[in-house]
C-alpha cells in the first residue's frame, strides 16, 4: 500500500486540505515516530527492520490525521487497528488485547476516551507527531504482497468479534478493482461520511478513491441535512441502506425551494452506491426520482472487500448485487457441497483475506479447498443467480434464511413485500424458535407516526397474502419504536430475537403467576 506524493489535494476536513505531499511527509514523521520511540517495556525499534507486523491501534478523527496516521503505521511495516468512538470502553480493550496492540495513536480530541484501553500501552499523539518538527522516516521496510496490513474486526453477530487479516496484496487488488469497475479518477470528489473501522468506511471508499487520485471530503460523521448540502461539490457518495433512509426523511421535511436545491446536487453525481446491507428496491427508486438513477449495489464483507457489484454503465438491477469483479471467482453451493442454483455464495482469489488472527479453527471453518488446492471463503450469504449472471442475495444463512413449516423462505423477500405496506417505515423479519413451525416467521415493524393502529398483525398479514404465498406471510407481527442496529445501520438479527425471546419469556412466567 504506497500514498502519493503530487500536490494535488487529497483530503479535506473541517480543519482545511491536505495535499497528498502533506499526507505523504506526515505519515513518514508519524512512521518514525513510532520507530524511534520506546515501548512500554522499553525496548527501541530498528527502524530497518521496521514494527514486522506489530499491531498498532489508531484512535483517531475522520480527516487527514486518520489518513497520515493510518499510512504512517504502514511505512513502519506495522499492522493498522482502528478504533472507533463508537466502541464503548470495554470493545475497545478486547480489541487492543485480542490483537496484542503496544501502541495506540490518537487525536487529542479523543485521548480522554481511551479509558482502559490505554493502560500499559504507549500512546503517542497524532498532534504532536504529525506536527513535530522531528526526523522523517526516509525509507521504510519493504512490504511483500502476503504481508498483513490491516486487521478489521467482524461484527460479532455469532460470536466474539474476530480479526481479519488483509494483506498489502488483499488491498492493493481491491483498490485497483474497485477504481476500475466504478471508473475512478483524479477528477473525483467522493463525499465521505462512513465509520473507519468498517471494510466499507476504510477500503471500499477511502482507500479507492486515495488509490486513484481522487479528492476526498470527509465529514466528522453523518449528518443529512450537511450531506445534502455538500453534495454539489462531489462526484461520488458512498452510503449504506439506513443512511438513504435518513436522507430521505431529511428531504421531505425540508422547504420546496430547499428539495429543489438538494435535488439538483444529488443529480450532479456521477456515482452513488450502496453496501454493507441489502438496499430494499423501494429506496433504490426513492432514489432514483430524486438524483436520476439508482444507485450501484453490490456485495462485499469484511473477509473479501467488494465481491460483486451492479455496472456504473449498463443495467443496474434493484435487489440484484451485480457481476463478480475481475480475479473473483464464485460459486454457489448447496447443503451437500455440491454446485447448485440456490446455496451459499462461495468466493477465492486475490482480494480474499488471509485468515483470523490466532483464530486457526475459525480460519479453517471459513475456507473449504477443492481438489486442485483453491481455497474457497465461505460467505455464509444465500444466494442465487438471474438469466443475464446477476447475484441476488437471499440473506444471511445464519439469519435470514428461515426453516419453517419444511419450507426455506427469505427473511428479506418477506421484508421487501412489507416494505409496500403505506403505514410500515421499518421491518425486520426474524424466525423465533417454535415447536410446530420449526422458526416462527415474525415481522417486527417501525410504524409511521400515528399510524401503529394499521400495523396489527391480522391487518399487516392480509396484506401480506396479496403478494406472498400463504407460507411465507409471517405468523405475528410486532410493533416496536426502534430496530437495534450496529455503527453500520444493519439491523442485528440475532438480538432482536434474544428480545421476542426474552418478551415471550417474561410473558409466560406472568400468566403462570395469575
Amino acid at each position: 500500500m504506497n500514498l502519493r506524493t503530487d500536490p494535488r489535494i487529497a483530503i479535506s476536513d473541517d480543519e482545511g486540505t491536505w495535499t497528498y505531499a502533506d499526507l505523504h511527509a506526515r505519515a513518514r514523521r508519524i512512521a518514525a515516530a513510532l520507530l524511534s520511540a520506546s515501548g512500554p517495556d522499553g525496548e527501541r525499534k530498528d527502524s530497518r527492520a521496521g514494527l514486522a507486523g506489530e499491531r498498532v491501534a489508531i484512535f483517531v478523527s475522520p480527516g487527514g490525521h486518520f489518513v497520515a496516521s493510518f499510512f504512517g503505521v504502514l511505512m513502519a511495516g506495522g499492522v493498522v487497528t482502528v478504533l472507533s468512538p463508537l466502541h464503548p470502553s470495554r470493545e475497545m480493550l478486547y480489541f487492543c488485547e485480542d490483537a496484542e496492540v503496544r501502541t495506540i495513536l490518537v487525536s487529542p480530541d479523543l485521548r480522554p476516551r481511551l479509558e482502559q484501553a490505554a493502560e500499559g500501552r504507549r500512546v503517542l499523539s497524532t498532534d504532536e507527531a504529525v506536527f513535530s518538527e522531528g526526523p522523517m522516516l526516509d525509507e521504510g521496510p519493504s512490504q511483500a504482497p502476503d504481508a498483513p496490513a490491516l486487521q478489521l474486526y467482524t461484527s460479532g453477530t455469532t460470536g466474539k468479534p474476530k480479526g481479519a487479516v488483509l494483506t498489502h496484496g488483499n488491498l492493493e487488488t481491491q483498490q485497483r478493482l474497485l477504481a476500475e469497475a466504478w471508473e475512478f479518477t483524479e477528477r473525483d470528489t467522493l463525499l465521505h461520511a462512513l465509520p473507519l473501522h468498517h471494510m466499507h468506511g476504510l477500503a471500499i471508499a477511502l482507500l479507492t478513491a486515495l488509490g486513484a487520485g481522487a479528492t476526498v471530503r470527509m465529514l466528522p460523521g453523518f449528518d443529512a441535512k450537511r450531506i445534502w448540502s455538500e453534495l454539489p461539490r462531489a462526484t461520488v457518495l458512498m452510503a449504506v441502506p439506513t443512511m438513504y433512509t435518513r436522507l430521505f426523511n431529511a428531504f421531505d421535511e425540508a422547504a420546496p425551494d430547499l428539495r429543489a436545491e438538494w435535488q439538483r446536487g444529488a443529480r450532479g453525481l456521477r456515482l452513488a452506491t450502496s453496501g454493507s446491507a441489502a438496499l430494499p428496491a423501494t429506496l433504490a427508486e426513492r432514489w432514483q426520482i430524486i438524483a436520476g438513477a439508482i444507485p450501484v449495489e453490490r456485495f462485499g464483507m469484511t473477509e473479501i472487500g467488494v465481491g460483486t457489484t451492479n455496472p456504473v454503465h449498463g443495467a443496474r438491477k434493484p435487489a440484484h448485487v451485480g457481476l463478480p469483479l475481475p480475479t473473483v471467482r464464485t460459486r454457489i453451493v448447496d447443503d451437500q457441497g455440491q454446485d447448485a442454483e440456490v446455496g451459499e455464495l462461495w468466493i477465492a482469489g486475490p482480494s480474499v483475506f488471509s485468515g483470523y488472527y490466532k483464530r486457526p479453527d475459525a480460519t479453517r471453518d471459513a475456507f473449504v479447498p477443492d481438489a486442485t488446492g483453491e481455497r474457497w471463503f465461505r460467505t455464509g450469504d444465500t444466494v442465487t443467480r438471474d438469466a443475464d449472471g446477476y447475484f441476488k442475495i437471499l440473506g444471511r444463512t445464519s439469519v435470514d434464511i428461515l426453516k419453517s413449516g419444511g419450507y426455506k423462505l427469505s427473511a428479506l423477500e418477506i421484508e421487501e413485500a412489507l416494505r409496500e405496506h403505506p403505514a410500515i417505515r421499518e421491518v425486520a423479519v426474524v424466525g423465533v424458535p417454535d415447536e410446530n413451525w420449526g422458526d416462527r416467521v415474525v415481522a417486527c415493524v417501525v410504524a409511521h407516526e400515528g399510524r401503529a393502529g394499521e400495523c396489527a398483525t391480522e391487518l399487516v398479514r392480509t396484506f401480506a397474502k396479496q403478494s406472498l404465498a400463504p407460507y411465507k406471510v409471517p405468523k405475528q407481527v410486532v410493533l416496536m419504536t426502534e430496530l437495534p442496529r450496529n455503527a453500520m445501520g444493519k439491523v442485528q438479527k440475532p438480538e432482536l430475537t434474544k428480545q421476542l425471546l426474552a418478551e415471550e419469556t417474561k410473558g409466560s412466567a406472568e400468566r403462570k403467576g395469575e
